[in-house]
């Protein structure tokens, strides 16, 4: 199992694939023993793909202290570095769109191209919908919360018809294998703290290379009208909407080849 020295940080990381570089930054509560996972997408099979627990997640380290949005950010410009990657395309995904939207603008010599994912700038442009304020909340009582923002078409409506499926998603969204692990829910509570915070909408005129914006059209976290509103914030950005929810990319097959091609300059 790969572990690197990251600034102070010991991180978990895993890499496949050949091709140009490829950072991969996930979402919220994210852990790479949890299959399927982005390395069993198609990325790998374009890319030299490069993805990671972030901190207080997975197998990476959890300092119990109060995380930052430019913690993050450091993170995985250290990563890259102690790969030895000077430079990258970079994909992040909801919070990790949060995160490569500070590692851009920190760090703008390290980030080649962009694709942000079902994501948000916060303050003035739109947050995503506030999970930090469902903890209090069982994993089941947040995965029904959650279903019908995760997918504004799977309403209280749609449940009723589809009671089976329902229950399934309602049975995958709660489960967590490793919950009892010590700090597991300190990291993902200082996650979500850091989340809260997330503003980068005054800033967004910093990115300044290609940068795809990518979101659902029913999804009710990481809403459809923010992804318009950064797509004009940021200096020759495009926008693609699928059908999907939050998680488009597995809802609509045309979303993966639209990054990819994005990525590979070839749209």
């Amino acid at each position: 199992m790969p572990f690197v020295k990251a600034g102070d940080l010991d991180i978990y990381y895993e890499r496949k694939g050949q091709g140009p570089r490829l950072l991969v930054i996930s979402g919220t509560g994210s852990d790479l023993r949890a299959k399927p996972n982005v390395m069993d997408g198609p990325f790998p099979k374009h890319f030299d793909t490069l993805a990671y627990d972030q901190r207080g997640l997975g197998q990476t380290a959890k300092p119990d202290r109060p995380y930052s949005m430019a913690d993050y950010a450091e993170d995985a410009v250290n990563l890259m570095a102690a790969l030895g990657w000077g430079s990258a395309l970079v994909v992040g995904i909801s919070f990790g769109g949060m995160v490569a939207q500070e590692l851009a603008i920190r760090h703008p010599h390290v980030v080649e191209g962009l694709v942000l994912a079902c994501t948000s700038p916060g303050g003035e442009g739109g947050a995503s919908y506030p999970l930090h304020e469902l903890q209090h909340m069982t994993r089941e009582a947040r995965a029904r919360h959650l279903i019908p923002i995760m997918d504004t078409r799977r309403d209280a409506a749609w449940a009723k018809a589809h009671p089976a499926e329902y229950e399934q998603f309602v049975a995958f969204a709660s489960a967590d294998p490793y919950a009892d692990e010590p700090g597991h829910e300190m990291g993902l509570r200082r996650q979500l703290e850091a989340r809260a915070l997330h503003d980068t909408w005054n800033r967004l005129g910093d990115i300044r290379c290609p940068t795809l914006i990518c979101g659902g059209k029913y999804d009710g976290q990481a809403l459809p009208e923010t992804q318009t509103k950064m797509a004009a914030r940021i200096k020759h950005a495009r926008l693609a909407m699928f059908e999907g929810g939050h998680l488009f990319m597995i809802q609509d097959r045309e979303a993966f080849p639209a990054m990819i091609a994005f990525l590979k300059g070839e749209d």
